[in-house]
């Protein structure tokens, strides 16, 4: 009797042990960011889509998968053939030409894909960089688990970067917001732009107050002689246990001397397009999200056909499918949303284009697209 309680004290230690140190990871990891509070939180509790501690979506957005969804998925994770779910071998990406990217004229579109959904944008001579995650391997709050990022031939590093005017955010999820990449970029950078109450985990990073920018839904920003405009999307926010929906998330119009670009961010298919489109549109250039979608969260990821339908809602002109490439987040193959894309672009007759990562492409001169992702199995 006396061994077995000596066995179960120290089970029982082992376990408050391992409890212990998981409340103190989650309360004090840096990557996870920091908590709203203060004038910050005060604006937030005032914004009209906050509700009972939370933001909410513009649709009843159900977030809770059913037992038979888990139970789907799970075992398709446990016994599903995985061989397409990352490219086999490495993605021949494009050398980032920080020279020609500066020395590009400051009217116009300029743009480089650094996969998944970090673009760097350059219009009427500023530049942007959006939901840059160019340091941190893996979409996840721990290093050695986790979504990890393709194998690529290069990365760009962020010494490498030409002079950026502003950081744009969509919001806090791993894939879009980079903890690595925010404390190389925070003392290059000058202006962040984000939704309301993100900005907590940017101070928390070292980015000084007067350098955040946070948006409501609708509320527009100069920037120079740019216009920067905050809208909704259908989706949700969270970096830790216990804090979703707890920042808002967006999609972000950049309104030029001509030129209007729409940047999707994260989102299922929903209204707020034909209603973005009637108030901002037509856009010249939209990146849209096209990839980790599923039927058991279609309400926060667009299908491929969705993607080129919120396109047209917007009345773009051409179209960029971002959020792929780069990380694998959902069941189907890796490159399946952008042939089903293409597949419904050619139907509806709408202007696309899929950069090799890396490269810099003037809208003004033209795209042709090549399949290059059609070389990897």
């Amino acid at each position: 009797m006396k061994v077995f309680k000596q066995i179960m004290l120290t089970f029982i230690i082992i376990i408050l042990l391992i409890v212990g140190g998981v409340i103190i990871f989650f309360q004090t990891a840096p990557q996870i960011g920091g908590k709203p509070k203060g004038e910050r939180l005060d604006r937030m509790q005032s914004a009209s889509n906050f509700k009972d501690g939370v933001f909410v979506n513009t649709l009843e957005t159900k977030m809770d998968m059913s037992f038979a969804d888990v139970r789907k998925t799970l075992a398709h994770y446990l016994f599903a053939d995985k061989t397409n779910k990352s490219p086999r071998k490495t993605i021949e990406t494009r050398p980032f030409n920080s020279v020609a990217f500066n020395n590009a004229a400051d009217t116009g579109i300029f743009m480089t894909w650094f996969g998944h959904s970090s673009i760097l944008l350059k219009v009427d001579g500023v530049t942007i960089l959006f939901d840059p995650v160019l340091k941190g391997e893996r979409a996840s709050m721990f290093s050695f688990m986790g979504p990890k990022r393709f194998s690529y031939t290069e990365y760009p590093a962020i010494e490498d970067l030409p002079e950026v005017d502003a950081v744009i955010i969509s919001h806090d999820h791993y894939d879009h917001l980079d903890y690595p990449t925010i404390k190389l970029l925070k003392d290059k950078v000058d202006r962040f732009y984000m939704p309301l109450g993100v900005g907590a985990h940017f101070e928390s990073w070292g980015v000084p107050k007067e350098n955040i920018t946070e948006l409501e839904w609708w509320q527009e920003a100069k920037f120079g002689e740019l216009t920067l405009a905050l809208t909704p999307t259908r989706h949700f926010s969270g970096r830790s246990f216990g804090d979703r929906f707890h920042t808002l998330w967006g999609s972000w119009v950049i309104l030029g001397k001509k030129e209007r670009v729409y940047f999707s961010g994260d989102s299922g298919y929903f209204s707020g397009f034909k209603e973005i489109g009637e108030r901002y549109g037509p856009f010249d250039l939209t990146f849209m999200e096209c990839g980790a979608y599923n039927e058991s969260w279609s309400e926060i990821h667009m299908f491929p056909e969705q993607t080129a339908q919120a396109h047209l809602d917007l009345k773009g002109e051409l179209l960029m499918p971002i959020h792929w490439g780069k990380f694998d987040l959902a069941l189907h193959p890796w490159k399946e949303s952008v042939q089903r894309l293409h597949k419904k672009a050619a139907e509806e007759n709408i202007k696309l284009f899929t950069p090799e990562i890396g490269q810099l492409i003037s809208i003004q001169n033209g795209i042709e697209t090549e399949r290059w992702w059609e070389g990897y199995e």
